[in-house]
């Protein structure tokens, strides 16, 4: 018997040395195997899915003789890997049965394996069940092996996936904006550049339809041939009758995307200038919406747009939702890249885009356009304003390895500009990257602040992963213990101050408050910077702390956090988001440890508004400018949602880092907060972050407005307004 394995559009392989392998790579929110056997087949089928990052939901379509129905569905509940057994009998007319692995996109692997007896099938289902990681075993059962009607000749289909109910909702509400009159905008006010190389036709009539649908005046489209060798795409150049707005630019001959670009370039008109591939296609009411932006914040510099990607053919696959303006999560990831829009005067005082970057050359214009621009004046439209064809045919698929090298030289001269020196390696995923910073000649001493009493275990672990397993020698730890009377943790104190000259460990008897206790810490701290530390965290890997100072080397950083795991290897702290249940929350909590959330963004560095107590450098310049945490309104809860608050308002930013990980036993050594006083205590400092901060109706930078805040995972919500950004 020779099973068949038929993905659909919403799926790809995987690309590893071994053609053979049985990775695969969801690209939409609806990947679906069909599984093919013929009338005559080995008996039992046994399917193997495992998660290669976070846990997958994979769902069954049984065909009980009427075809692929939802009610015939069996949905599995969220793991990391399944087994799944089933029956179909060793002769039958019904020859398939689905499999949906996963309704989002991730990575994962999937394997089919049919066998004649239940001994053989066992002996394999036992060898799967005893590899690494905790299997779910699901058996299927004895499936219908005949027609019972003649079967309609289609795949299947979930009902409209939830991508493409929050697009359409979005050209609704667009469709019906009223555009604020023409001002700032008068004229030609937007030249789309676009460079063109052996691009389909239907590509073309595409890219020019959707211009043309936008009936927006005062713009332009030059299309900029970069020497095609294809009939296809000369002939449909032939074929254009003259329009004009749009402009056919022929080059005689192939000189890269940077060459044709610029020299579409030298032919705009328009006071913006937005790029765009030949492959992709600008979204319903892009322009309006783009325009009615630029009219209501004139003194806009910059505007970047969220994006939609579709197949081959125009159907939404997923959705690329962006966060505000983050120039640490740019020196990671380019995650603006389209649809992008620059005023034309400051891209020819930087001499257009430069040739030698090839794959990352819109990276290398957007970091030197960026360059002293005011960040209130970049401005994030959260509008799925562009279509990104995602085929794998592009420069930079095609090409990874040079592009990613481009990228990072390109970075690595924008600080260079900036008299920094450093070096890129790779982030958590390869192709991404990691600045490091020169080391300073001298590490600048850190106070380490550690809130505790009584516990040894806890105590003890961190004070040893501090002096034995910390590759940071310029420190000071100070233990702030709010009434120890357990004597092996007193003899532990003694221990280290007869042995460690920069220990010390002040015992206050008196209630918990664990703002009072880093308090007292700062206020006697003699190091540059200080580090508050909880007495539950556990050392990872040694580089954790010089990780997290480097961080200071970008502009205006006041505080950075790590991240953080619980012992099971889920994540605990990956950054808070202020406005997560009316409050504050972690986000992508329990996810698995090398999940890497929108865009790969937790794999990366990030600015957020908030990060947790539980590790958190505070720089001196931040200490001295916001001052001492809130020992009344916030003495368990929320002291450091109220501190990070004070200084994000103050201008501070505020970095969370992947590459500072540790494990946080988060809470062992306190207790419950729901019961009694303490819930009374908690639920009364809540309310004090309600009122001093507004948290209820914070609009956090760090998530676009398009994600729910109701849970740690956050879910694309159906819009129901408009965001237009403002700069004030």
């Amino acid at each position: 018997m020779t099973l068949k394995i038929l993905p659909n559009a919403d799926l790809e392989r995987k690309l590893p040395a071994d053609a053979n392998s049985n990775l695969w790579k969801s690209v939409g929110d609806d990947p679906a195997f069909e599984i093919r056997f013929p009338p005559v087949r080995k008996r039992l089928v046994v399917i193997h899915i495992a998660a290669t990052d976070e846990a997958i939901d994979p769902k069954f379509y049984v065909n009980r003789g009427r075809g692929f129905r939802e009610k015939d569905a069996t949905s599995l509940p969220e793991g990391r890997r399944f087994v799944i057994t089933a029956d179909i009998g060793s002769v039958g007319t019904i020859c398939a049965l689905r499999a949906d692995p996963v309704s989002f996109p991730t990575t994962f692997s999937f394997d089919v394996t049919a066998f004649a007896s239940a001994k053989s099938a066992e002996r394999h289902i036992s060898n799967l069940l005893g590899m690494e990681g905790k299997a779910e075993r699901i058996d299927l059962g004895k499936l219908p092996q005949h027609w019972t009607k003649i079967p309609k000749l289609n795949f299947g289909k979930r009902s409209a996936n939830l991508t493409t109910q929050y697009a359409d909702a979005s050209y609704r509400l667009a469709s019906d904006l009223v555009a604020s009159p023409v001002s700032a905008t008068a004229g030609t006010w937007l030249s789309v550049v676009v460079p063109v190389y052996n691009a389909p036709r239907r590509y073309l009539d595409d890219l020019v339809k959707s211009f043309e649908a936008q009936v927006e005046n005062g713009t332009e489209l030059i299309l900029s041939d970069d020497g095609s060798t294809s009939p296809e795409t000369r002939q449909w150049y032939e074929s254009q009758q003259s329009k004009a707005n749009i402009h056919l630019v022929l080059n005689d001959r192939n000189g890269g995307i940077a060459a044709a670009t610029n020299a579409g370039l030298s032919h705009a008109s328009g006071q913006w200038i937005a790029f765009l591939d030949h492959d992709d296609v600008i979204a319903p009411h892009a322009l309006k919406m783009i325009r009615h932006t630029l009219e209501q914040n004139p003194g806009a510099n910059f505007l970047y747009t969220d994006e939609l990607v579709v197949d081959d053919t125009l159907k939404p696959t997923g959705v690329m939702l962006k966060p505000a303006y983050d120039p640490v999560l740019l020196t990671g990831v380019n995650y603006i890249n389209h649809f992008s829009i620059y005023r034309h005067s400051r891209l020819r005082e930087i001499g257009y885009l430069r040739t030698g970057y090839d794959g990352s050359q819109d990276y290398d214009l957007l970091l030197r356009y960026l360059e002293g621009v005011p960040e209130e004046s970049i401005l994030h439209l959260p509008y799925p304003a562009y279509w990104w064809r995602r085929n794998g045919r592009t420069y930079s698929r095609k090409f990874l390895d040079a592009a990613t090298a481009n990228a990072r030289k390109a970075l690595t001269e924008r600080f260079e500009r900036q008299q920094q020196a450093i070096e890129v390696e790779g982030a958590l995923t390869e192709t991404l990257h990691r600045v490091i910073f020169e080391p300073p000649h001298e590490w600048p001493k850190i106070s380490i602040i550690i809130p505790s009493k009584d516990n040894l275990d806890l105590i003890s672990r961190i004070l040893r992963d501090l002096f034995e397993k910390t590759d940071y020698s310029n420190f000071e730890v100070m233990v702030i213990d709010n009434g120890s009377t357990d004597q092996s943790v007193l003899n532990l104190y003694d221990h280290y101050r007869r042995t460690q000259p920069h220990f010390s460990a002040v015992i206050s008897p008196e209630a918990f408050n664990f703002s009072r206790s880093v308090n007292r810490g700062l206020k006697t701290a003699t190091g540059e910077h200080y580090l508050i530390l909880n007495n539950d965290v556990e050392v990872i890997e040694p580089g954790w702390l010089k990780e997290m100072v480097s961080c200071l080397a970008y502009d205006r950083t006041g505080i950075v956090g790590a991240k953080l795991l619980f012992a099971n290897d889920k994540l605990q702290h990956a950054g808070v988001v202020v406005g997560f249940g009316g409050l504050a929350g972690h986000w992508y909590m329990s996810k698995p440890r090398e999940f890497g959330g929108p865009m790969n963004r937790l794999h990366v560095r990030n600015s957020m508004t908030c990060v947790t107590g539980a590790v958190m450098l505070i720089s001196g310049d931040c200490l001295r400018k916001i001052g001492l945490f809130d020992e009344e309104n916030f003495a368990v809860a929320y002291n450091d949602v109220d501190y990070c608050l004070r200084a994000h308002k103050a201008g501070f930013r505020i970095i969370w880092t992947p590459f500072a990980c540790l494990y946080h036993h988060e809470s062992l050594s306190r207790g419950s907060d729901k019961s009694g006083d303490r819930k009374r205590r908690f639920d009364q400092e809540k309310e004090n972050l309600r009122r001093l901060h507004a948290t209820q109706t914070f609009a956090d930078r760090a998530l676009n407005p398009a994600y729910s805040r109701d849970k740690s995972d956050p879910r694309i919500l159906i819009p129901t307004r408009l965001h237009i950004p403002s700069m004030s």
